[in-house]
C-alpha cells in the first residue's frame, strides 16, 4: 500500500472519528479495503464520514454494518452522558391523571404528585383516596413510566412492604376465651423493631435464591436478611388477630359467607430492602440531575447495569418480604395445630412490568398502592380500631389498575404525638374492644383518615369481599419507634410503607 493511501489519525478525526476503539476498527477496515482494491482512501472516508451522520443507513451493509453499529451505541452513550451532566428538565404543563377523593388528600400530596406527572419519562399516573404526602413521590401515588425506567424513591423505602392473611376455620368466640393464648402467641412468635432479628436464624427457601450472588451490596446483606427473617419493623407494621366476615357466598376461595378468625400481618422487607432502597436511590440522584423539586423522583435506566443491579435486589426484596411474612403465619398455625383455609398476600411498594390500556409498555411504581387487576385479590387494612378489607378488583384502567394500600394518614407522626393523648388512644381501645401490645400515640386510629370515606372514593376500583376487625394488635414497643423529625420546609415525618 501507498504512504498516500493509508488513513491517519487526521485524516479520521476529520470525519468524526475520536473515540479509540472505533478509531481501531474504521482504521483496520480501511487498510483492508485498500489492499483488497475494493476502495479508494477517498471514497472510504466519504463512506466513513456518512456513517458518522447516520449510522442507522449502514446497519445492514455487510461491510460496514459492524462499524456503523458500534458508532450508533457511542453516539447513544455521548448523548446520554451529555444529557446527564445538563440534567433533564420537567414538561411545562402537567397532564391530566385521575385523583380519587381528591378533597380528602392534603395539598402537599397533590402537588408532589403534578412535578411526577412532568417527568419527562412519565406516560400516566393516578393518585389513590389514602394518599399524603411522601419523599419524591405521595403514598398513594401510581406512575406509570417509560419501560426501561425506574425510580427507586417511586417504589419506596420499604421496598416490597405488603399485606398477608391467613383465614382459620373458627369463629371468634373461640379466640375471646382463649384471649391470653393468643396474645402470647404474637409475643412468641413476632419480633419488632430496628435492627432487630431472632438469635437462632430461621431456615427459609429464599435464601437458596441465585439472586442472593448477584451483586456485592446483596451479598453483603445476606447475612442481616438471614438474621431478620421473621420479623417486622417499626411505624406502621403491626401483626394482628380479628374477626373477618365473608360477605357473599360463591367466591373463587370456597369460603361460605360468615365470620372467621384471621392473622394479618403488615411490614416489608426490613433492613435488607431499606439499604437496597437507599444505596440506588442515592446513586440514582447522581446520575439524573433533575430541578430540585422532582430530585427524589430520579430514575435509573435499566439498559445499565446499575438499574439492572437495583431490579434484581427489588425482586429479591418481594421475595424476602413475602418469606417474612410466611415464616410468622406458618410458625402460628403450627402453635395453633390449625392449617389456614386460605393465605391471601399482596405488595404495595413496587414497580412491576406491565402494558398501558393502549398496549405501550410501561413500569407501573405503586407506591403505597394495591394492584387491583380484574379478579385480583388484596387487603386493604384500617387502623387498629378501624375495619379492614378483603377485596377484589375491578381492573379499572384509570387508576392504573390500582386502589388504595390503607386509610392513610391525616396527621405526621410529630402532629399525633402532640395532638393525641394518651387518655385518648387508651379509650378508642376500649370502645372497640381491642387490646394493644406495643404501639404508640402516633399510629392512634385518629391520625388516620375514615376507611370508609376511603373505600368510597374507590368503590370502582375495588369490590369488598370481607371486612376485618383487629381485636389484639401487636406492633413495635415505644422504645424501639424511630425518633420522627420535621424537616425544615415540609413536615416529612409520615410512613413510607
Amino acid at each position: 500500500m501507498k504512504r498516500s493511501e493509508k488513513l491517519d489519525k487526521r485524516d479520521l478525526h476529520t470525519v468524526g472519528i475520536y473515540e479509540i476503539s472505533i478509531f481501531k476498527m474504521a482504521g483496520q477496515l480501511a487498510k483492508t479495503l485498500i489492499h483488497e482494491k475494493k476502495y479508494d482512501k477517498d471514497e472510504i472516508l466519504s463512506i466513513f464520514e456518512n456513517i458518522v451522520k447516520t449510522p442507522d443507513d449502514f446497519l445492514e451493509n455487510d461491510i460496514f454494518g459492524e462499524l456503523a453499529k458500534i458508532i450508533k451505541e457511542k453516539h447513544v452513550q455521548i448523548i446520554a452522558t451529555k444529557q446527564e451532566k445538563k440534567g433533564f428538565e420537567l414538561k411545562e404543563e402537567t397532564p391530566e391523571y385521575a385523583i380519587y377523593g381528591k378533597e380528602n388528600i392534603d395539598e402537599g400530596a397533590i402537588k408532589q404528585m403534578d412535578v411526577a406527572m412532568r417527568l419527562p419519562i412519565t406516560l400516566a399516573g393516578a393518585l389513590m383516596p389514602d394518599a399524603h404526602y411522601g419523599y419524591g413521590l405521595p403514598i398513594g401515588g401510581v406512575l406509570a413510566t417509560e419501560g426501561d425506567k425506574i425510580i427507586p424513591y417511586a417504589v419506596g423505602v420499604d421496598i416490597a412492604c405488603r399485606m398477608c392473611m391467613s383465614i382459620f376455620p373458627m369463629e371468634y368466640s373461640y379466640v375471646q376465651k382463649r384471649t391470653k393464648k393468643f396474645i402470647n402467641l404474637l409475643e412468641k412468635n413476632t419480633l419488632f423493631g430496628t435492627g432487630k432479628g431472632f438469635s437462632i436464624q430461621n431456615s427459609d427457601d429464599v435464601f437458596d435464591r441465585p439472586e442472593w450472588s448477584a451483586t456485592k451490596i446483596i451479598r453483603e446483606l445476606k447475612s442481616k436478611a438471614q438474621f431478620q427473617i421473621g420479623t417486622s419493623g417499626t411505624g406502621n407494621h403491626f401483626v394482628e388477630w380479628g374477626t373477618l366476615t365473608i360477605l357473599a357466598d360463591n367466591n373463587e376461595f370456597n369460603l361460605p359467607k360468615g365470620e372467621y378468625v384471621a392473622l394479618l400481618s403488615h411490614s416489608g422487607s426490613r433492613g435488607f430492602g431499606a439499604t437496597i432502597a437507599g444505596h440506588y436511590s442515592k446513586l440514582a440522584m447522581e446520575k439524573t440531575k433533575l430541578p430540585d423539586a422532582a430530585k427524589h423522583l430520579a430514575w435509573l435506566d435499566m439498559n445499565t447495569e446499575e438499574g439492572q443491579e437495583y431490579w434484581i435486589g427489588m425482586n429479591l426484596a418481594g421475595e424476602y418480604a413475602s418469606a417474612n411474612h410466611h415464616q410468622i403465619h406458618k410458625k402460628m398455625a403450627i402453635d395453633l395445630e390449625m392449617e389456614p383455609l386460605k393465605i391471601i398476600e399482596n405488595h404495595h411498594n413496587f414497580a412491576w412490568k406491565e402494558k398501558l390500556a393502549d398496549g405501550t409498555e410501561v413500569l407501573t411504581h405503586r407506591k403505597g398502592a394495591t394492584p387491583a387487576n380484574a379478579g385480583e385479590w388484596g387487603i386493604i387494612p384500617g387502623s387498629m380500631t378501624a375495619p379492614g378489607f378483603l377485596v377484589k378488583g375491578k381492573g379499572n384502567a384509570q387508576s392504573l389498575l390500582s386502589a388504595s394500600h390503607g386509610a392513610g394518614r391525616v396527621m405526621s407522626r410529630s402532629q399525633a404525638f402532640k395532638q393525641i393523648k394518651k387518655s385518648d388512644l387508651q379509650k378508642m381501645l376500649a370502645d372497640n374492644g381491642v387490646s394493644l401490645i406495643g404501639g404508640d400515640l402516633d399510629e392512634a386510629p385518629n391520625a388516620y383518615k375514615n376507611i370508609r370515606e376511603v373505600m368510597n372514593f374507590q368503590s370502582d376500583l375495588v369490590e369488598v369481599i370481607g371486612e376485618f376487625y383487629p381485636k389484639i394488635v401487636r406492633m413495635a414497643d415505644k422504645e424501639n419507634a424511630p425518633k420522627w423529625k420535621k424537616k425544615k420546609g415540609n413536615d416529612l415525618d409520615f410512613t413510607e410503607s
